[in-house]
């Protein structure tokens, strides 16, 4: 008997952080067939592959190669793409991660009649201008299962008229990960950060912030652009700015130069990366992930967002607040002293416990068996949905003549 199926769609370099231990861990088992699809999102080496060689992730079963120059090419390549390899493959579900181009193939999915099953689901940082914003709202809205890292997600959710019944509370994966990545090989990060290390990279242990940029409501609003610059040239430290080349492209044609005290250098690998933020005075990001990261590390963070997804960084303390599109409220020697207030400093960052992608496979693996995925079902429904469902309740006519009877099929010999 053919095996079932399962399709785990993913796109950029989070997904592949995120899900690494999920895709690890389901791929081993023998029952059914899991296919890894890759959109193509992200597709240079420094922005894919080494990230599929450090965390020890096979790579994809099939690739899409979708690109496109907007986010609207990006999302209809991945959409076309996807949805005859989901057609001819007819998984039990479709599975996404997160809030980027990548998640609109759910669409394919939903066209095929296949389930959708949403990891990150319900997240909401209420800022329209961000495209995550209306993917995650999206995506939310069709999925069959939805996992979700803490209770107040879920609330939101159910708020928004998601069915709760659909909703599955497991903790959040960045915890995870570092713990098997991270703290379990901490040794392999120690040797790394050699005093050649940092000189090769012009900085010095303890004495730099790690950047990252790439937020559309900060790299394509000049205003906001123009006042991350800013702030950057207000500090005396050097600055190590892994930026996108998108945002390095944006720099260039806002004729923006960044102060002598900022290295920029392109995207770098996971190992590396938290080789730097490790031995980092702090981060300046707009990136969820890093400051979830940072949060779990113990490393200060400095948060370019007006608003989050993640207000539970600000919970724990571990992060500052600088919103670009009204610098004029974060006066600069401010935000740097709460920063350099931070270092040094521990907290309980809350974020979960380490067992959220166990919980996550567990349940993926139980509903591939148990065929349990489709949440859009009539009987599963959490409103009164019996209106939709009801009878004409017009009188029954008087016929003129007895109505046919059923027509019973002669059995064959």
């Amino acid at each position: 008997m053919a095996k079932k199926k399962l399709a785990i769609i993913l796109g950029i370099r989070p997904d592949v952080i995120r899900a690494s231990l999920v895709l690890n861990r389901i791929r081993k088992n023998p029952e059914f067939e899991i296919n890894f699809i890759w959109s193509g999102q992200h597709y240079s080496d420094n922005l894919k592959d080494i990230f599929f060689r450090e965390l020890e992730v096979a790579p994809p079963e099939i690739e899409l190669n979708a690109g496109g120059d907007t986010d609207a090419e990006v999302v209809a390549s991945v959409v076309s793409r996807l949805y005859p390899v989901l057609r001819d493959m007819q998984p039990e579900a479709a599975v996404f991660l997160g809030d980027t181009n990548t998640v609109m193939g759910c669409l394919a999915a939903a066209q095929n009649n296949i389930p959708v099953v949403h990891i990150e689901g319900c997240m909401r940082a209420y800022d329209w201008r961000m495209p995550e914003e209306k993917y995650r709202t999206t995506i939310d809205h069709l999925s069959d299962v939805i996992y979700t890292y803490f209770p107040e997600y879920k609330q939101q959710a159910v708020a928004e008229g998601l069915n709760p019944k659909n909703i599955v509370l497991v903790q959040n994966l960045i915890v995870d990960v570092l713990d098997y990545y991270y703290f379990k090989r901490k040794r392999r990060y120690d040797e790394m950060a050699t005093d050649g290390f940092f000189r090769a990279r012009g900085i010095e242990r303890g004495q730099y912030y790690l950047m990252t940029c790439h937020r559309r409501e900060n790299v394509h609003e000049r205003v906001n652009m123009t006042n991350i610059v800013k702030l950057l040239s207000a500090t005396d430290r050097k600055v190590f700015f892994t930026a996108s080349y998108r945002t390095q492209k944006v720099l260039k044609e806002y004729g923006l130069t960044l102060s002598p005290n900022v290295i920029m250098v392109d995207p770098i690998g996971y190992d590396e990366m938290l080789a730097l933020l490790v031995n980092s005075r702090g981060a300046i990001t707009d990136s969820g992930t890093v400051v979830e990261e940072t949060a779990v590390l113990q490393v200060p963070s400095l948060q370019m967002r007006r608003a989050t997804e993640r207000p539970q960084v600000y919970d724990c303390g571990s992060s500052v607040k600088f919103d670009p599109s009204d610098a004029v409220k974060y006066p600069a020697e401010v935000l740097f002293a709460k920063l350099e207030g931070l270092y040094g400093k521990t907290w309980e960052h809350g974020l979960g416990d380490g067992q959220a992608s166990d919980r996550i496979v567990a349940d993926l693996l139980d509903r591939l068996r148990n065929g349990t995925f489709r949440g859009h079902l009539p009987e599963n429904y959490h409103l009164d949905i019996r209106r939709s469902y009801r009878e004409d309740g017009l009188p029954e006519p008087v016929l003129s003549r007895p109505a046919a009877s059923p027509v019973r099929q002669s059995k064959t010999a």
